[in-house]
């Protein structure tokens, strides 16, 4: 092989293909990468600078080598474009002009098709991008006329017209700003689609919004009825910008990328109606992941019938509550609806005759009557130093977030047997087993036994969506093994299944809790005191009519409002 053709193989792609049509000689290739790479462009933007090849001889090759088609756009219908998809940052930059919409797609005039910010407009946007080549000098012509008529507005093809325009308040002051990473945070693009995330959260019904770093891409998550679902995978490269974004509608440190960080923020959307986000930042392997838990408003709070409780237990709950003292405990993993169930009990406590106090790890339901406590471990404000000053208050209801250690345990066993009526949280499995918890935390077995009242289990399962569940025929003794009753399968039992449709999401819509409800009875008492197994406070329990979480469970499956697939997701493993 001839040397002149050994060193032309050594080209590729469309500067191959201009050598190759005569269209600019080989040295001038070379050069033209060698000097694009220095400067960091492309290599079609050098050449479009350097007008190296004629404009009209560059598209003309653009179009034929990325099979584009050509326009004249100064013989383009202005009428036709979408303002609304204009933006100032990407037309100044000359990436693109978007020229109309149809049928999801967005036609788009380029110079350059390589350009890898494209991309974003795509994924901004969420339409399917259309390029059409156009000569840079009309290109330019056509951005000035842009320009001087003020016709740009924020790129997105977003359907609520005041994106830009959410109020966002945050709770805490940063002195530090997001300049330090050299990264414009308030770019329309950004600014607009985090506001769009945040409001497809609310629309979805989220309790939690994940924005997570990987090492090849970015991923957005919403948690919705307990299970998380992939939302949006934005180029990976985006990912400071969002992070920047929401650092900041937080008042966080934007230049701290090293430790974790938490902060609050309000969305206003409307004069009546707000929204808290708690954010939460992580370093992770490949950058920092935040996560948002949307906070419940107080008014958003459902009912006492509305929990899902049977009506006994409904019942137990409601008795309980009219104590002046003793201790309610609520148990379950994280995620299992302890905090509804709390404040809804303060809802029906909350009078003018009452002064109630909550010290909480964080305060996430704010509630006009309460007096609420953020724990703050750096100003020594913990559970128990807040329970210590809540008694030289003059409470009748305390409500402690969690019961974690002896000590925070230790008052509040105090605080119930010197008159007061306190709530609070343990992180077990069942409701006997609460009462070995505070055994194994160090808790008399008297205090226990002398102060605690009623013990909730709960969990939160998913609802059969009622547009689109249908029938599942089961065998009885499947349904036995299940755990129905015999009795009850001679009855007939008609299990519904998840079907899913445009109204839910898999076949399900929203969630109802299970319950186990345990009264501490005087018999109760006396197990608590002889320091018996878990198993013979179980026995008890049953031969007092207390129903088990997974037999709260199977009702609802009987009445149709979930599925024994889903009950048996929920007690997996």
């Amino acid at each position: 092989m001839p040397e002149a053709d050994a060193t032309r193989m050594a080209l590729s792609g469309f500067a191959l293909s201009l050598v190759r049509n005569s269209q600019i000689d080989e040295d001038k290739v070379r050069q033209a990468l060698k000097q694009a790479a220095e400067a960091k462009l492309s290599f079609i933007s050098f050449l479009t600078q350097q007008d190296w090849v004629p404009q009209q001889e560059l598209v003309q090759a653009i179009s034929k080598y990325f099979a584009l088609p050509l326009l004249d756009i100064e013989a383009f219908e202005a009428s036709l474009v979408p303002l609304e998809m204009l933006n100032a940052p990407f037309v100044e930059k000359r990436i693109a002009l978007p020229l109309m919409k149809r049928n999801g797609n967005l036609f788009l005039a380029v110079t350059d098709p390589t350009l890898p910010a494209l991309n974003d407009i795509k994924f901004i946007t969420g339409l399917n991008l259309r390029l059409i080549v156009v000569v840079a000098e009309q290109f330019n012509r056509c951005i000035e006329t842009i320009h001087s008529a003020q016709l740009l507005s924020g790129l997105g093809d977003l359907d609520d017209e005041k994106l830009n325009e959410l109020n966002v308040s945050a709770y805490e002051e940063e002195e530090n700003g997001p300049e330090e990473l050299g990264i414009d945070i308030d770019a329309a693009p950004i600014v607009r689609y985090v506001n769009k995330v945040l409001l497809d959260a609310i629309n979805k019904g989220a309790s939690d919004i994940h924005f997570e770093p990987y090492e090849d891409y970015y991923r957005i998550r919403f948690r919705v009825d307990g299970i998380l679902q992939k939302i949006a995978t934005p180029p990976a490269r985006l990912a400071p910008f969002l992070v920047a974004r929401i650092k900041v509608m937080s008042n966080l440190n934007t230049a701290e990328r090293r430790v974790p960080q938490d902060g609050r923020f309000k969305l206003t959307l409307s004069r009546t109606r707000s929204v808290d986000f708690r954010v939460s930042s992580c370093p992770t392997l490949f950058g920092e992941k935040i996560v948002m838990r949307l906070l419940a408003p107080a008014q958003a709070l459902p009912g006492i019938e509305s929990l899902g409780m049977e009506p006994k237990q409904q019942q137990d709950f409601q008795d309980a509550l009219e104590h002046s003292q003793g201790i309610i405990l609520v148990s379950g993993p994280t995620g299992s609806g302890k905090t509804v169930t709390l404040y809804t009990a303060l809802n029906i406590l909350n009078t003018m005759e009452d002064n109630i106090s909550t010290v909480e790890d964080p305060v996430e339901i704010p509630v006009a009557g309460i007096n609420q406590v953020h724990v703050n471990q750096k100003t020594g404000m913990t559970f128990a130093s807040a329970l210590r000053s809540f008694l030289r208050q003059d409470p009748d209801v305390i409500m402690v977030g969690e019961i974690r250690d002896i000590e925070t345990a230790e008052i509040a066993v105090k605080a119930a047997q010197t008159g007061h009526l306190v709530l609070s949280t343990v992180h077990t499995n069942s409701a006997t087993e609460t009462i070995m918890r505070l055994v194994n935390m160090g808790v008399e077995a008297f205090n226990i036994a002398s102060s605690l009242i009623l013990i909730i289990a709960q969990r939160l399962t998913r609802r059969l969506c009622e547009k689109c569940k249908q029938p599942e025929q089961l065998a009885d003794d499947l349904l036995i093994k299940e755990g129905f009753k015999p009795e009850e399968v001679a009855a007939g039992i008609t299990c519904y299944k998840a079907v899913g449709c445009d109204h839910c999401f898999g076949g399900y819509k929203g969630r109802i809790g299970i319950f186990e409800v345990l009264p501490i009875s005087p018999e109760m008492i006396e197990l608590i005191l002889a320091n018996v197994t878990v198993s013979k406070m179980v026995a008890q329990a049953r031969s007092e009519g207390v129903i088990s979480l997974r037999e709260s469970g199977l009702q609802k499956v009987k009445r149709g409002l979930t599925s024994l697939d889903e009950l048996n997701r929920v007690f997996r493993g």
